[in-house]
């Protein structure tokens, strides 16, 4: 049932402000500091893929400032075993997430939202539940795993259907990992994140060590190591 409570108006009020000012700020970075950005959460990414090893992961394309650009999917696909399986987010009219795979650059297209979308065959919204490594967008996230996204509630609902056993991390900026932020009850958090200063670092004392990356690392690798 929908919250109509004062305070949970104040608390939609405060996520729709800092998604202003979150976006304004990295529509305001530089090109160069958003490609640098980019190459740094990549190597981070690919590391972590590398050292995990998933039979079944998921991304997605990042558009406009989000971190990773555009060529994340291919850059991610390249780091994968040779058998494993690479899906994408298909947005459907209910703003929930249906999924399919990565076969190449070429086989994206354009779709709402400005996003861009797999062409192959939809494997339903409960595919992620198979997935052991979950890279999901967010505005910011905060250090307690909770994030912000656009709005839609899509990656809330999919994060529902990921097994507890599967990393979930989100790429940011520098600057986008934060004390704390507005959460609501359906808000779903997240297990790590990669920065382009700090890496991937587990949140809260998440369970990063199950999964071969320590806490506070660089792509799972102590630092001064």
């Amino acid at each position: 049932m929908p919250e109509f409570s004062d305070e949970a108006e104040v608390t939609r009020v405060a996520k729709r402000n800092s998604r202003v000012e979150l976006l304004a700020r990295r529509r305001s970075l530089p090109a160069a500091t958003r490609a640098a950005a980019a190459g740094r959460v990549q190597a981070e990414l690919v590391a972590l893929v590398r050292r995990l090893r998933p039979h079944r992961m998921t991304a997605y394309v990042p558009v406009g400032a989000e971190p990773g650009g555009a060529d994340l999917p291919e850059v991610l696909r390249e780091a994968l075993p040779a058998d494993a399986e690479l899906l994408l987010p298909v947005l459907l009219a209910d703003l929930d997430l249906d999924w399919a795979a990565y076969t190449g650059p070429a086989a994206l297209i354009a779709a709402g939202r400005g996003i861009r979308e797999p062409t192959g065959a939809r494997l339903g919204v409960t595919a992620v539940a198979e997935a052991e490594l979950v890279v999901v967008p967010a505005l910011a996230v905060d250090h307690h795993g909770r994030r912000l996204g656009r709005g839609g509630g899509s990656y809330d609902r999919a994060l529902a259907r990921v097994p507890e056993a599967a990393l979930t991390v989100v790429p940011l900026h520098d600057g986008e990992l934060v004390e704390a932020l507005p959460v609501e009850p359906h808000d779903r958090r997240v297990r790590a994140v990669v920065t382009p200063a700090d890496g991937v670092r587990t949140l809260d004392g998440g369970p990063g060590a199950a999964h071969g990356v320590a806490p506070h690392t660089s792509a799972g690798r102590t630092r001064g190591e």
